[in-house]
C-alpha cells in the first residue's frame, strides 16, 4: 500500500494525501478525516515522498540514459533539460550503460540526490529481471518515476512511448503493397522498443497473407561498418528491402548496398528509425522513421510537473510517429 494506492481509495491526488499527512491548512477537515479514515482502515505507514510532496521541492530531476554518445540519447536529455529550464528546474545525469546490473547500480546511486523525480530514457529500462524492477518499483514510492520509450506494467511508473509497432506495421504494410517480398528486419537489440517493432514487422507480414522468412530477421552492432560487413558475410541472403530500428543501422545497409553495386530504391528499399542527422548525411538520403522524441519529452516533462503539483495524470502516453519519405524509398 502506498501514497497512489491511498489516493485513488480516497478519491483525492497524491498531493491531497501529502497535505493531509503533514496537517496542511490548505486542505479541508473534511477531506482530511476522509483520508485519514482510509489511511486507518488500511494500516498505511507514510514513507518520505508523501511527506516531501507537502513540504517543497529541491527543483531537481534526475535523468538516467545508457550512453549520451548515442544520438538520440544526447537529443531526448538536451530536450529534457530544455524543458525543465523551463520550469526553473535543474537535473542530475547519470549515464548507466546497458547492463542490468550497471543500471540497477545507476538507480541507487542518483537516488543518494535529493531529486524529485526520476527519468529513465530508453526502452532498455523496460527491463523485466526482478532484482531491477525491485529496484525502480522501490524508488517509485518515494518520488515519481518516469519511463522514456518504454512500457512498465506497474502502478506507481509513468510511461510516454512511441508508437513503435503501428510505425514498423504501416512500413512493412506498404512496402507489400507496393510489391516487395523479401523485407529484411534490422536490428541490435531485444528491448521493449525493439520487440515491438518487431511485432510490427511479422503483423504487417501476417495480415497480408505472407509467411516470414526467419533469415531476413538479422541481429548486428548498430555501427555502421560492422552493420555493412555483417551484410557482406550473408553470402545467401537475398532481400528486396531493408528496415532497420535505428539510422546507423540503415546507413550500414546503403554502403553495403553501394559494396554489391544494388541500386537504391530500384533495386532495394532501406528505412532507418529516429530521423536523426545521420539521415540527411549519406546519399541518396535516407527514408527514416520519426519517433518525435521532442514530443515524447517534451509530454514526460509536462506530466512529471502535473503530478508533482497534485494533478492527475494518464499512467501511459503514447506517441504517433512518422514516416519521413526521402531518397532511399520509390513506394
Amino acid at each position: 500500500m502506498n501514497i497512489y494506492d491511498i489516493a485513488k481509495l480516497a478519491g483525492v491526488s497524491i498531493a491531497t494525501v501529502s497535505r493531509v499527512v503533514n496537517d496542511s491548512p490548505k486542505v479541508s477537515e473534511k477531506a482530511k478525516a476522509k483520508v485519514r479514515k482510509v489511511m486507518e482502515e488500511n494500516n498505511y505507514t507514510p514513507n518520505v515522498f508523501a511527506r516531501g510532496l507537502g513540504l517543497g521541492s529541491m527543483k531537481t530531476l534526475g535523468i538516467i540514459c545508457p550512453d549520451v554518445a548515442d544520438t538520440y540519447m544526447a537529443k531526448a536529455v538536451s530536450y529534457l533539460e530544455k524543458n525543465l529550464q523551463g520550469y526553473g528546474y535543474d537535473c542530475i545525469l547519470y549515464c548507466s550503460g546497458y547492463d542490468t546490473e550497471d543500471k540497477q547500480q545507476a538507480v541507487e546511486r542518483i537516488m543518494k540526490k535529493q531529486i524529485d523525480a526520476l527519468i529513465l530514457v530508453g526502452s532498455d529500462y523496460a527491463d523485466d529481471s526482478p532484482d531491477y524492477f525491485h529496484c525502480i518499483h522501490t524508488v517509485s514510492e518515494q518520488i515519481p518515476v518516469f519511463l522514456i520509450n518504454g512500457d512498465v506494467e506497474d502502478s506507481n511508473i509513468y510511461c510516454v512511448y512511441a508508437d513503435d509497432f503501428q510505425a514498423v506495421y504501416d512500413v512493412v504494410d506498404e512496402l507489400l503493397f507496393a510489391g516487395s517480398r523479401r523485407i529484411l528486419f534490422l536490428t541490435d537489440s531485444f528491448s521493449h522498443s525493439a520487440k515491438r517493432k518487431l511485432e510490427g514487422y511479422k503483423a504487417a507480414h501476417r495480415e497480408q497473407g505472407f509467411s516470414i522468412d526467419d533469415k531476413l530477421i538479422l541481429y548486428a552492432d548498430k555501427t555502421i561498418f560492422a552493420t555493412r560487413d555483417t551484410l557482406l558475410r550473408q553470402r545467401n541472403l537475398h532481400f528486396d528491402s531493408v528496415i532497420a530500428t535505428n539510422d546507423s543501422m540503415a546507413v550500414g545497409a546503403i554502403k553495403y548496398a553501394h559494396a554489391r553495386g544494388l541500386k537504391i530504391p530500384e533495386e532495394v528499399n532501406v528505412i532507418g528509425y529516429n530521423n536523426s542527422e545521420l539521415s540527411i548525411s549519406c546519399e541518396p538520403e535516407l527514408t527514416s522513421v520519426d519517433t518525435r522524441v521532442e514530443v515524447l519529452c517534451k509530454t514526460a516533462i509536462d506530466s512529471v510537473m502535473a503530478l508533482l503539483n497534485g494533478k492527475e495524470v494518464r499512467q501511459k502516453q503514447m506517441v504517433k510517429c512518422h514516416l519521413v519519405k526521402r531518397g532511399t524509398t520509390n513506394f
